[in-house]
């Protein structure tokens, strides 16, 4: 008989807590810098932050604003602010696009402040060869390899 189809490939779980990137991290906050709060969320007096047990997804969607020319001269800065990103555990897939126009990256993190700094970080839009557009969303079904990022749909 022939051999099932293949296992899916792993996928990195998200790091215990929140994610974050550690100090010397391309995009990585100065110390002692506060995250900001999400969107949508004001505090009340007195109240506790809001607290999460899963990172909340992001679809970056780059746009080159230049020719490709000069996006490949920023290639390989590109390249590495990616490695140092998938290595915090920030990203978890990207690729270009096809036809060659921009790139997507899918992204966890604690808020979309944070992920705007990490894609302002970028060497692509820190040279003003790509504009981000950045896409909040809740993974409310996912393969089973990605299931540590399976959110439940509010109230």
């Amino acid at each position: 008989a022939p051999p099932g189809p293949a296992p899916a490939p792993a996928v990195r779980a998200p790091p215990a807590g929140r994610a974050r990137l550690g100090p010397g991290h391309p995009g990585a906050p100065p110390r002692g810098a506060v995250p900001a709060r999400r969107a949508g969320k004001p505090a009340r007096p007195g109240a506790d932050p809001p607290s999460r047990s899963l990172p909340i997804m992001f679809v970056l969607e780059l746009t080159y604003t230049a020719p490709v020319e000069r996006v490949d001269a920023l290639m390989a800065e590109h390249v590495a602010w990616l490695d140092a990103h998938y290595a915090a555990g920030v990203f978890i897939a990207s690729g270009r696009k096809d036809p060659r126009d921009g790139g997507v990256i899918i992204a966890v993190g604690d808020d979309r402040a944070r992920i705007e700094e990490v894609a302002a970080a970028d060497p692509f839009a820190a040279h003003g060869v790509c504009a981000y557009r950045i896409t909040e969303f809740l993974a409310t079904k996912t393969s089973p390899a990605l299931a540590p990022y399976r959110q439940q749909l509010p109230g």
